[in-house]
């Protein structure tokens, strides 16, 4: 195609993605009946403070107060609300003091009140409440061994709520008798409400035998204290108030068929290819390569031009050897760049909803046929990057970081590929 930018269609689409999984009009159709008493808002994760934000500015009649905690840089006022910051993705002690503040606010309530509770992706580390015996280095230690194994992210929550005073369930019981309400954004494949910030407000259905048997499947190292609390039985299960529901609010699949719209409006035909793809980041960025190489040469899965939209949560794992920078959209978005091999008319956007990708500052990457003679051109090997993961290292100096800053909602991962 001639005179077309393709990078900033790329990012166009990814704008639309973004723009329709704000949390605002989600949160206005889906609000419960008024309590005739108190309505105490509480929540967790990426998206926490928007939605918070939202229910206070569309209630200013009901008597309304709580607590939510954001991820550093996620914040923003929401009137009534307290919002407050803690680390992520391995917790900290504000994740640790969010926790017991937000189990505090349900305390002591009555039949008439309502507890909303607001929950998005990132909240299993935002809200960071060690099972005792179980100390809060116990839990960093697990969360950042789970992070480095390349564990999913369903096997991942069920050992979160194995070792949580406060997931799997145990803050709907804190809300007794109160009536619950939960509103959550689906940052998981599948949407299971249970799985979106480790369910807090939702019945814990893993056992300390799962537990045990995904850290050995993948050989993952874990304190003494917690091995010693997953080869105890099982403990009671919580007990959820009597009035107690749950709606997921915005899902992935919206923002993909929102990332499409945006598309066809510039007239280019699009292939959604799936919502929940889970494997490795750069198993990932070389299929999506060989579907684009395949649409390029022989006009399957359709001709060019075109444009592929996924999403889902891919996992990196670092093994033994030295690590750089990145995340998981930026190796995929890497993996991508080396198994297309510069071929002509391919361009790809790999790049988190959040806009943070892992730990960094940038939401993914864009790379295209350049990507590799840029590198070589100043002396870098993509592929050895790639086997080091250090995508952020070599994006940066290719100067194909995309930094949107935190997006301040969270509906997982974002690719597209474009064919031209």
């Amino acid at each position: 195609m001639t005179h077309f930018d393709a990078r900033t269609f790329l990012k166009t689409v990814f704008d639309a993605a973004v723009a329709s999984a704000m949390p605002g009009p989600a949160i206005l159709t889906h609000l419960p009946d008024k309590p005739r008493g108190r309505c105490i808002v509480v929540g967790a994760g990426k998206a926490a403070a928007a939605m918070a934000a939202a229910v206070d500015a569309a209630w200013p009649d009901v008597p309304l107060s709580g607590i939510v905690v954001t991820r550093d840089g996620h914040a923003e006022p929401a009137g009534r609300i307290q919002v407050l910051e803690a680390s992520h993705p391995v917790p900290d002690h504000r994740s640790q003091e969010a926790a017991r503040r937000i189990l505090a606010a349900v305390q002591g309530l009555g039949p008439d009140d309502l507890v909303l509770a607001l929950i998005s992706g990132g909240a299993s580390a935002l809200l960071a409440l060690p099972r005792p015996p179980l100390a809060l280095a116990d839990k960093q230690a697990v969360n950042h061994a789970l992070l480095t194994a390349g564990v999913g992210i369903g096997a991942m929550n069920l050992i979160r709520k194995r070792l949580s005073a406060i997931k799997g369930g145990w803050l709907a019981q804190a809300a007794t008798p109160a009536r619950l309400v939960t509103l959550t954004m689906s940052d998981v494949p599948g949407d299971d409400p249970g799985d979106i910030g480790s369910g807090p407000t939702l019945p814990d259905e893993g056992t300390n035998a799962q537990a045990l048997t995904i850290l050995a499947e993948h050989a993952i190292k874990v304190p003494d204290a917690v091995r010693r609390l997953l080869e105890q039985p099982d403990p009671p299960r919580p007990v959820a108030p009597v009035r107690s529901s749950c709606h997921v609010i915005v899902k992935p699949a919206d923002a993909l068929h929102a990332a499409a719209a945006a598309a066809r409006a510039a007239n280019i035909p699009t292939l959604i290819l799936g919502d929940r793809i889970e494997a490795e980041s750069r198993e990932v960025g070389r299929m999506l390569a060989g579907i684009a190489l395949s649409a390029r040469q022989h006009d399957l899965p359709a001709p060019a031009p075109l444009l592929l939209l996924s999403g889902g949560e891919t996992a990196v794992t670092i093994g033994q050897g030295p690590a750089g920078r990145g995340g998981r959209n930026m190796e995929c978005a890497l993996a991508f760049a080396v198994a297309a091999q510069g071929a002509p008319g391919i361009w790809a956007l790999m790049a988190d909803s959040d806009g943070i990708d892992g730990t960094e500052d940038a939401a993914g990457a864009i790379v295209g046929p350049d990507t590799l003679s840029r590198a070589r051109n100043m002396g870098l090997d993509a592929a050895s990057y790639l086997a080091r993961h250090d995508s952020y290292s070599l994006f940066a100096a290719t100067g194909e970081l995309l930094i949107t800053g935190p997006t301040r909602t969270n509906v997982n991962d974002i690719r597209a590929v474009f064919i031209g």
